[in-house]
């Protein structure tokens, strides 16, 4: 094999695609996301300077090329997804009328070291599956992948008004998933 892309994704494929789709929720599009990856990657090889590992290097492609089709399929889809509303948890599904907890959250030990995890890993895979895809995009984005509020709004066609509102009701839906182990059969 001499074509670096093919070693590339020999190597590297599982792990580009795993990122991919974990971020969009699309198993055509992590496809997509990672064929560009090796392609601009292909076109750039000769300004790799070998500072980080070629894995390093790939990925930080995928994260623009991730963007990019973020972007491409906000300029198609134009309508707002009314369905991203109406799967959310509300305010009184999390508290009881005198205030308290509906339900007692799961006591965290350490959770520096919880998230390291590979349960607590999967566990949050979970339930982000259970969110709508937009808001799950939403959420690796900004919360995960800490990109600057100005590009996720830009990526993913969306005032900042609503990114924030898309926000809480995903923190919110998190919170009620992780908190009962991911067990709750009405979110999904």
């Amino acid at each position: 094999m001499s074509n670096p892309a093919l070693q590339w994704l020999d190597t590297h494929g599982d792990v580009l695609y795993a990122f991919a789709l974990r971020r969009l929720r699309d198993p055509h599009l992590a496809e997509e996301a990672v064929q560009n990856t090796l392609l601009a990657a292909l076109e750039g090889a000769e300004r790799f300077a070998g500072q980080s590992s070629v894995q390093t290097w790939l990925i930080g492609i995928l994260k623009f090329k991730i963007i990019d089709l973020l972007r491409e399929q906000q300029h198609w889809q134009q309508v707002p997804d009314e369905a991203e509303l109406d799967n959310s948890v509300g305010e009184d599904d999390l508290f009881t009328a005198a205030g308290h907890w509906a339900h007692t959250p799961v006591a965290w030990r350490d959770p520096s070291r919880e998230l390291d995890n590979k349960q607590l890993r999967l566990l949050i895979d979970a339930c982000l599956n259970r969110l709508p895809r937009r808001m799950a995009q939403l959420f690796w984005l900004r919360e995960l992948n800490d990109e600057p509020a100005e590009s996720v709004c830009s990526s993913l066609g969306i005032s900042s008004a609503n990114m924030y509102q898309l926000l809480f009701r995903a923190r919110q839906t998190l919170r009620v998933c992780l908190s009962e182990g991911g067990r709750d059969g009405s979110l999904s």
